[in-house]
């Protein structure tokens, strides 16, 4: 019996724990500025259906979605080119210790060792 309840509180919580996360924050990759536009001109129509008060804030509120999605896209530019320079420092780091490591052998072995680290890395 209590197992049951252990079960369904768990449950409630994971569903509670879902849904308040912000819609943007569970998307992963951004939207592009197509995608914003669009976004932002469908928010605008319908606004445009409302009045008054209701109006400003609907129209308030597709400004700082259209802002927010603006910034993550930026955002997701930034990260994408700070993974490729350090993926392309990380690989060029490697590259250095198994030409390192060739220096230490001589002869044919040597010359397999820097043949292949050339090609492993694309030297």
């Amino acid at each position: 019996m209590t197992n049951r309840y252990l079960n369904l509180i768990a449950g409630l919580a994971l569903c509670l724990g879902t849904a308040a996360a912000p819609l943007h924050a569970q998307t992963t990759t951004p939207m592009t500025d197509d995608q914003i536009d669009a976004r932002y001109d469908a928010a605008k129509k319908r606004c445009d259906e409302m009045k008054g008060d209701d109006k400003d804030l609907c129209m308030q509120r597709a400004k700082a979605d259209k802002e927010k999605a603006e910034a993550d896209a930026e955002a997701g530019k930034e990260r994408a080119e700070a993974d490729r320079d350090a993926a392309k420092k990380n690989r060029k780091a490697d590259y250095e210790v198994a030409m390192k490591k060739c220096e230490a052998m001589s002869g044919d072995a040597q010359d397999k060792c820097e043949a292949d680290a050339k090609a492993k890395f694309g030297k």
